[in-house]
């Protein structure tokens, strides 16, 4: 019974017209198309962190020709939060904002014009180590979120990109 219900649900799977957005693996078009992609630097501690992030992501090691080029510019903040009784911040926000844009390098057109962001809450204790730690620790984790919604967009477009080509 069970691999019936297995099986069942496969087949509807596969009947709603859902496609796997990696199908092929590292060779299938999403995964080329996302390895062409070029990332210049990025300004910035924020900026080296989401950039190495994306260059992970892509698969970006210089193994195919760049055929477009991912334009990114951060926003970072930090902000207290919650004041204590003896008026000192017990709370931060690290805020992180990424608003890129992919450009085809053999036409110069905008392919895609996107944001994505993400933000963090810190606690800020007594020790000032512990405190920047922490909003170090914020930061590059926020770098990874940011990337890892830069790619899933890029993605989809590149997906809906070769849907429309062919």
């Amino acid at each position: 019974m069970k691999h019936f219900c297995i099986l069942a649900g496969a087949l509807l799977l596969s009947a709603c017209g859902l496609q796997p957005m990696y199908a092929g693996g590292a060779s299938g078009q999403v995964a080329q198309g996302l390895a062409a992609v070029e990332v210049p630097a990025i300004e910035g501690k924020a900026g080296w962190l989401v950039r190495n992030a994306l260059v992970d992501r892509l698969g970006a090691a210089g193994r195919v020709t760049p055929r477009y080029r991912l334009d990114v510019r951060l926003d970072d903040k930090l902000e207290g939060l919650g004041l204590l009784s003896d008026d000192t911040i017990g709370r931060e926000r690290r805020t992180l904002r990424a608003r890129y844009q992919l450009v085809d390098t053999a036409s110069g057109a905008i392919v895609l014009d996107a944001t994505a962001g993400s933000d963090a809450g810190i606690d800020v204790v007594s020790s000032e180590y512990a405190t920047i730690a922490a909003e170090q620790t914020a930061l590059e984790n926020l770098a990874k979120v940011v990337a890892d919604k830069i790619v899933a967009r890029l993605a989809l477009q590149l997906r809906e990109g070769q849907a429309g080509a062919q």
